[in-house]
């Protein structure tokens, strides 16, 4: 074996980088258990203790924190660790409005309403929909007319052509779209949620956002679906809010005090420390926090005092003042609209000082405290601005609305900054503002950019600013100036985000998917590691060490790259387990053919993996190709099945070919008696001559009646089709009652909902109700209103009463989401065939061979759905089409492809040994088929056997995506041999020869 020493020196790196990656989940997962028993079953302790850790070290050797740590562990997704996955919908119905100010003509209203209808059932973009029904209504009709208006004028002039406009249209939608990121960006971090997920889907205006483990779902609604909300405030600085804080201070102080005694005099003397505010009182205050000050990174708790320092300032134990070193070595008050800082779990704490009734009552009405909008960096710790409230209403100074366009830029020094640009309204009043702010050259007052309650940023004016063009300059790196610039456009663009799409998973059905699928993926191993040992002796053995050290880079390259690991990915590491495995038959079966013909073992061993290698190549290369459409097409789910998929064929492809050939060579070099067969499993399949060849009209017939039933059945009573293709609210309810049964539930649910409503089982105790209640309502609150309503209908009758506690999962899809994600993945499937295809014809060179791999992916796809649609009503399980269908479909076209590239790969040997005029081309690629006959059923049992595995023990969420894979993987292994070999000679009965 040439380069054994750089495969070594690879593989071991390969395990040391797995093994430190790995670690950190491990590591997690001992700070949690610890932290679970210290918290003895309180959340709010638990909660406590994680926070309290978190910048503390708890990694061995590199003493990387819990923060660090949680970050680089393996993340698990929502369906094994519960929690809410949103798609929000921009609205540019509503920023097509806003840029043409609302006009009133009566066309352009009519296009918009004509567009907002087609978007429902096409997936070309909305711009595009709404200038194409404009110019069929007024073919003549200028939109310059209507867009170019005041505000706009800078981008778009009164003549510009109807291509100009939809050109600026365009941008304006991708600026709210990004800007709207942007924003529900900052708004999740509020969720204090680890592993949150947030995307922009490309090609389309709407952002997928996962929150593994958020146990709050009408939170998150209520807070995701809110209008951003822009304004400017002048502040107060942190000097002339300081005395207002001690007196907080001592109010609170005296309070505990209070509460502690609970006598009258110190409830007299509370009165007397609010009135007094003493000076000295204030500069003893000021003297312990020095020496907080000068403490620097050390724990108070090495201060002797710190007891007493908590009683006695109870607010600067937990909102640390805003100090800097003075000349004379003392700390001296910052200045600055911050003043103070308080780790994330001590907000809290502050905002219940500062919004107690005696409290309240001391602070100015002009003055209000809001926090900013993220952490330092790389750090737990917010800022509190004091901002200052203006005018008669007391709000801000000036209104996101009046700000025409932000962008960011470079300033002279080449450091990053913001223009923002304002209308003329807005430029006269930022004018006087800023006068006022930059009156006192040695005071220079800041003005506070607030987004929902957050301030973005807080920069202080240095001179008066007319024209309405200013500059935000700052320590920005190049994305935080882009995202300044898409809040500053949030007055501007209000194009609302809503809701289309949801799924809520309760923490009890996540433990349930964990549990299945380390059952699933433990058995799987086992009975793939028996199998290989009992029909391959020794050499099984060493198929059985490749497929374990796979699995073990598998995972470990998993977390290096931050994959999130969800229930169709652990489907997804079970079907690898089958792919190590066909490599290694592949490999084992030649080299028994290599040993048949009296090779030596080492001979043979190195025959039989050269021999192997064309075929395996193009089989996972045929499969690898199914797993990068699955990803590109793919959302959710079924892109963390295609993650894995496709990372998996890599380390398989690693692990067969050169850790194998390690062990091989290891074994060879220490005289070790290697065998490739045990005495039963020697002559399996050996000298097999089955008619295939002749045969084929048989199965051409077969094939032909079962996809022609199904056709019928699809055009007669169709599929069950999951909601997240027919749009709709999904629950699956755990109810009290065993004898609860899915005809008594769907009528009583027609009779309260409406007719059309789907219920199925899902799992031994559970059912799932679909119905289409309020569809197309898209009140902020219409969840709650379809929760509600269905809880009433199931109450109606005591056998079917549940609480909201029997909820375990919901999901939510609109209409229009729906029918795009249908439309998506059928032409995901045409696409893969296409592709797949494509790829055989270039490696193999014939025509007939790309169009035999066509038909018999095709043809594998219409046996799957023809038995769907067949049996949908007919098995105990629900048989849905679904995305994770359309994911096992094309998983199914490429294990069918791996199949039918092995068998195409002996013929083209057969025939190229076989190609003088007396030799019958069909007879040599019957003889073909059959070589090959050994690899293909036991490929196919193994498998079967892991599938088999899977449908029984992955639990609920994957049953139906297991029997898909299940059924597809019978259909495809029958296509290989005998349907995709016979195309090949009834289409190329001239060429073959």
């Amino acid at each position: 074996m040439q380069g054994k020493g750089v495969v070594k020196f690879f593989a071991i790196l390969l395990a040391i980088v797995c093994l430190y990656q790995l670690s950190f989940t491990w590591v997690a997962h001992k700070v949690e258990n610890d932290a679970l028993v210290h918290s003895k079953g309180d959340t709010a302790k638990l909660k406590v203790y994680l926070d309290s850790v978190s910048t503390l070290p708890v990694y061995p050797i590199f003493k990387h924190d819990y923060q660090y740590v949680k970050q680089r562990e393996l993340a698990l997704g929502l369906d094994l660790e519960g929690g809410m996955s949103v798609t929000m919908q921009i609205s540019l119905n509503e920023l097509v409005k806003k840029l043409a100010n609302n006009n009133n003509d009566v066309v352009f209203n009519q296009a918009l309403a004509a567009a907002s209808t087609d978007a429902i059932t096409s997936q070309t973009d909305y711009i595009t929909l709404f200038v194409n029904e404009y110019e069929k209504l007024n073919p003549t009709g200028k939109l310059a007319a209507i867009f170019s208006t005041k505000d706009n004028q800078d981008h778009l002039k009164f003549n510009a052509s109807n291509s100009e406009v939809e050109s600026y249209l365009k941008d304006q939608a991708s600026v709210a779209v990004q800007q709207s990121y942007t924003i529900l960006n900052t708004r999740i971090d509020q969720f204090g949620v680890a592993n949150a997920n947030i995307q922009l889907q490309k090609g389309t205006d709407r952002i997928l956002i996962e929150l593994p483990g958020v146990k709050e779902p009408e939170r998150v609604r209520k807070l995701l679906s809110g209008t951003a909300k822009l304004e400017f405030y002048q502040t107060y600085d942190n000097r002339q809010v300081y005395q207002l804080l001690s007196n907080i201070n001592g109010i609170i102080a005296a309070k505990i005090k209070t509460t502690k005694k609970d006598t009258v005099k110190a409830a007299d003397k509370t009165a007397a420390v609010a009135d007094k505010a003493d000076t000295s009182k204030n500069k003893g205050a000021l003297s312990l926090l020095n020496k907080v000050q000068k403490s620097g990174a050390k724990d108070t708790s090495a201060l002797a005092g710190k007891s007493q320092f908590n009683d006695q300032y109870p607010l600067f134990s937990v909102l640390k003042p805003l100090m800097y070193q003075g000349q004379n070595g003392q700390g001296e008050l910052a200045p600055g609209p911050i003043v103070g800082r308080a780790e994330l779990k001590d907000t809290a704490m502050v905002n219940k000082y500062l919004q107690s009734p005696e409290v309240k009552a001391v602070i100015p009405q002009s003055m209000r405290f809001l926090w900013s909008v993220k952490p330092m960096d790389k750090t737990k710790i917010f800022e509190l601005y004091a901002i200052k409230l203006a005018g008669a209403e007391n709000g801000p100074v000036l209104a996101g609305d009046v700000i025409t366009d932000a962008r960011n830029d470079v300033d002279q020094k080449g450091s990053p900054e913001v223009v923002m640009v304002m209308n003329s309204d807005g430029a006269q009043k930022w004018r006087n503002v800023t006068a006022a702010a930059a009156a006192d050259l040695n005071n220079k007052q800041s003005i506070a950019i607030v987004l929902d309650d957050n301030v973005y940023s807080a920069p202080a004016v240095q001179n008066e600013i007319s024209g309405g063009i200013s500059s935000i300059s700052g320590n920005f790196t190049v994305e935080e100036a882009k995202d300044l610039a898409n809040v500053l456009k949030a007055g501007r663009l209000p194009a609302p985000a809503h809701i289309v799409a949801e799924a809520v998973v309760g923490p009890s059905l996540g433990q349930e998917a964990i549990h299945a699928g380390l059952i699933s993926s433990v058995v799987g191993l086992l009975v793939v590691l028996v199998f290989m040992i009992a029909y391959y002796n020794r050499g099984g053995t060493v198929a059985v060490v490749a497929v374990i050290i796979n699995i073990f880079f598998l995972m470990g390259v998993l977390t290096s790259l931050g994959a999130v690991l969800t229930m169709p990915g652990v489907a997804g590491i079970v079907l690898t387990l089958g792919i190590s495995v066909d490599a290694n038959v592949l490999i084992y079966e030649r080299v028994r053919e290599e040993l048949a013909l009296g090779k030596s073992i080492r001979i043979a061993i190195t025959d039989g993996f050269n021999h192997a290698l064309s075929s395996i190549l193009d089989s996972n290369i045929s499969t690898f190709l199914t797993g990068l459409i699955l990803f590109v097409f793919g959302t959710g789910t079924i892109q963390g099945f295609a993650i894995t998929l496709m990372i998996g064929i890599i380390t398989s492809l690693f692990c067969s070919l050169l850790i194998s050939r390690l062990i091989f060579e290891y074994m060879l070099e220490k005289g070790w008696d290697i065998k490739f067969s045990n005495p039963w499993s020697s002559h399996t399949f050996k000298n097999a001559n089955y008619a295939f060849v002749k045969n084929r009209f048989k199965f051409y017939i077969f094939s032909g009646l079962f996809i022609l039933a199904g056709l019928v059945s699809m055009a007669t009573q169709g599929f069950n089709y999951g909601v997240d293709f027919v749009g709709g609210h999904t629950y699956v309810i755990k109810f009290d009652s065993k004898e609860v049964n899915p005809d008594f539930v769907r009528e009583i649910v027609n009779k309260n909902l409406g007719e059309g409503n789907e219920v199925k089982t899902f799992g031994t105790d559970k059912l799932s109700i679909t119905t289409k209640y309020l569809i197309n309502d898209n009140s902020p609150n219409v969840d709650d209103k379809v929760r509600v309503a269905l809880i009433k209908a199931l109450d109606t009758k005591p056998e079917t009463h549940i609480t909201k506690a029997n909820i375990v999962s919901s999901q939510k899809v609109d209409p229009t989401i729906a029918n795009g994600l249908k439309k998506s993945a059928w032409l995901t499937v045409i696409f893969a065939i296409i592709i797949i295809s494509a790829y055989i014809f270039i490696r193999f060179r014939k025509w007939q061979f790309s169009l035999g791999a066509m038909i018999a992916t095709a043809h594998d796809a219409l046996m799957v759905l023809s038995f769907f649609t067949l049996f949908k009503d007919v098995l105990p399980f629900s048989l849905d089409i679904d995305q994770s269908f359309i994911a096992a479909i094309l998983t199914v076209i490429g294990y069918s492809i791996n199949d039918t590239v092995v068998v195409f790969d002996r013929i083209r040997e057969f025939l190229n040994l076989h190609h003088a005029k007396t030799d019958d081309p069909k007879t040599v690629i019957n003889d073909a088929i059959n070589n090959t006959l050994s690899r293909t059923i036991i490929t196919a049992l193994t498998v079967l056997l892991i599938l088999v595995v899977l449908f029984i023990f992955g639990g609920d969420v994957i049953r139906g995506f297991s029997f898909a894979l299940l059924i597809g993987v019978c259909f495809g292994t029958y296509s290989s041999i005998c349907v995709a070999t016979p195309v090949i000679i009834d289409f190329g009965k001239k060429d073959l020869k």
